[in-house]
């Protein structure tokens, strides 16, 4: 019995177990390694499923396409009427017709309409009301909660297909939200390109002096190869030109204010 005891606990022995104690646990964690891939691919592969579009600045916007309410007409719009007119776009997601921040969004694009129309800029407005309470709402008094007769169009989604597709969808189930856009701009180069993209909570009105700004700046840069637009630019101010040389001049002037 000793004879055994000490074949089994010999140096030799222990080595041999230790051995195959390490191999197994190789092989656990090659298991385990395999199998943490295949959950990551399948996610991905989930998630390309349910976003076909990279949506990304620099890259193209989702096409789009559907009816909208203008001057009190129904007509149909596409982003690709858009891009064969060669035309800049301003479109914004918003939450609801008929609510509370909303209305004050889109009666300031409006009052600014002629400055967007200035520098060749389409502005759409997209939320997942019908085409009939988009009519209703531009009938209803801006003191009772309306939006009056707006010169620019309200497009409707009511599938809520452009909202996903532009990834602004609000689709928990467990958010008071569902169902309805956040709110979104997006500024849309005459090549379908996007060239800014920003998104607020429900509760945070946009800045349509700001959104201008934004357009300038795309606008500028656009026609400006190598030149950039610093912080708080506005159309008129000097450029910043991207190269390390000429850049020192400007912060010379910069940093002595």
């Amino acid at each position: 019995m000793g004879g055994v005891a000490q074949n089994l606990f010999s140096p030799e022995r222990s080595a041999e177990v230790t051995a195959r104690r390490d191999k197994m646990q190789s092989r656990l964690i090659a298991i385990a390694a395999v199998a943490a891939a295949l959950l990551v691919a399948t996610g991905a592969e989930a998630h390309h499923d349910d976003s076909p579009y990279h949506l990304a600045v620099r890259k193209p916007a989702p096409p789009w396409s559907g009816p909208a309410v203008l001057n009190g007409e129904f007509q149909d719009l596409s982003s690709q009427s858009l891009i064969k007119d060669k035309k800049w776009v301003v479109l914004f997601f918003y939450p609801l017709d008929f609510t509370f921040v909303c209305p004050t969004e889109i009666v300031e694009f409006d009052n600014r309409l002629k400055d967007f129309k200035a520098l060749g800029a389409e502005v759409i407005g997209v939320s997942v009301d019908s085409k009939h309470t988009h009519l209703a709402w531009t009938r209803t008094a801006r003191e009772d909660g309306g939006v009056g007769n707006i010169k620019y169009p309200l497009l409707s989604d009511l599938n809520k297909e452009i909202a996903r597709n532009f990834g602004v969808l609000v689709e928990d189930e467990d958010d008071e939200h569902q169902g309805v856009t956040m709110r979104a701009t997006f500024i849309i180069d005459p090549a379908g390109i996007i060239r800014s993209m920003s998104v607020h909570d429900e509760p945070i009105g946009r800045s349509v002096d700001e959104t201008l700004r934004l357009l300038e700046s795309a606008q500028f840069a656009a026609a400006n190869k190598g030149k950039g637009c610093p912080a708080n630019w506005k159309k008129g101010d000097k450029p910043i030109t991207a190269n390390r040389k000429d850049s020192l001049d400007w912060f010379k002037t910069w940093g002595s204010k």
